[in-house]
């Protein structure tokens, strides 16, 4: 006999750990970001088109921080204004009754 097969508990934690991950990974991809335009700059040899390509790469990371963190502060809000914590994905929490939906059951 095999192993049984994988339930909500699972996905649920499968889709938390994709979520983490991908997080993570922008908030790195947008340090690189920053790192590169610093680069830039630095051997942009005072040429004004280097200058100006560094600029924007430089204010897009800032924007992608930026907009990450107002995201993250928008579920935080919403989670402090209705009492659930909305940055947990959890699927069963829309079960209620198991029999109503097929992959609600056990």
């Amino acid at each position: 006999m095999g192993p049984d097969p994988a339930g909500l508990n699972e996905f649920e934690e499968m889709v938390g750990n994709i979520i983490s991950v991908f997080a993570g990974l922008g908030f790195i991809a947008l340090l690189v970001m920053l790192v590169w335009a610093g680069f830039k700059y630095l051997t942009s040899g005072g040429e004004p088109k280097a200058i100006q390509s560094a600029h924007a790469v430089t204010t897009w990371a800032l924007l992608g921080i930026l907009f990450m963190a107002i995201a993250w502060l928008i579920l935080q809000l919403i989670a402090g204004f209705t009492g659930i914590d909305i940055t947990i994905f959890n699927i069963k929490a829309l079960c209620g009754d198991p029999k109503t939906l097929p992959f609600c059951q056990p």
